[in-house]
């Protein structure tokens, strides 16, 4: 099968910045607060393994891992790997795609996508929904973190590198449509104002959507069958 365009484009554009990019972001939890606040509630409720996809450099997953999660990070980067491998060596890394993820079906107990599916395109957005159904097991949490927004943004250049990257802005109540074909269920969504006061100024509203897999012998509606 061929792979998609904008996997190599995004993959090309992370190994391009892989070392400047996660010292740039390495601080940036410390200063959202509504940020953590999300997470621990994630941690709270999760059990069993969660994988933190499309991890970049690690931070998250070091996050998660200090608040008692037992978790590990798969990125489409094979240098932003090597990078996050170096920053926190007792942590699990790998390579992979959330297109076709290396993972037996329903083998975690929670998936964190923060930041990682604005890299995908509408089309695409589906296969990859079904593919985080597929992972989970029953009962499994999906903590998701993206813009919001209705237009891509298109970066040519980042921290003064030549990269090729699509940022896709979304509707909260879109991706939750299709979380919801997908065969989840919506638990909780906080949108946020854009943090313009901060190192990390960003340039629209914040949405975390928190979802989950039905447990064995229920439905996407909480009905047993």
């Amino acid at each position: 099968m061929t792979e998609p365009d904008f996997l190599r484009r995004t993959r090309a554009s992370y190994d391009a910045t892989a070392d400047d990019y996660a010292g740039w972001i390495r601080t940036e939890l410390a200063a959202k607060p509504l940020d953590r606040a999300v997470l621990a509630g994630f941690a709270e409720l999760v059990t069993g393994p969660v994988a933190d996809i499309g991890c970049g450099a690690g931070r998250m997953t070091a996050h998660l891992d200090g608040l008692g999660v037992p978790v590990f990070g798969i990125d489409l980067s094979p240098r932003v790997v090597e990078v996050a491998r170096r920053a926190y060596p007792g942590l699990r890394f790998e390579v992979g795609s959330m297109l076709a993820l290396d993972l037996e079906d329903a083998s975690l107990g929670g998936v964190l996508a923060w930041y990682s599916i604005i890299h995908v395109p509408d089309p695409e957005l589906p296969a990859v929904f079904a593919e985080f159904q597929r992972v989970l097991a029953p009962g499994g949490y999906l903590q998701l973190a993206f813009q919001v927004g209705d237009a891509p943004l298109h970066l040519t250049n980042a921290g003064g590198h030549e990269v090729s990257l699509d940022f896709h802005r979304r509707q909260p109540d879109r991706v939750a449509g299709l979380l919801g074909a997908a065969g989840f269920v919506e638990r909780a969504r906080m949108v946020r104002a854009p943090d313009e006061d901060s190192a990390f100024p960003e340039r629209t509203p914040q949405a975390f959507l928190l979802a989950r897999k039905p447990p064995a012998g229920q439905d996407a509606a909480g009905r047993h069958p």
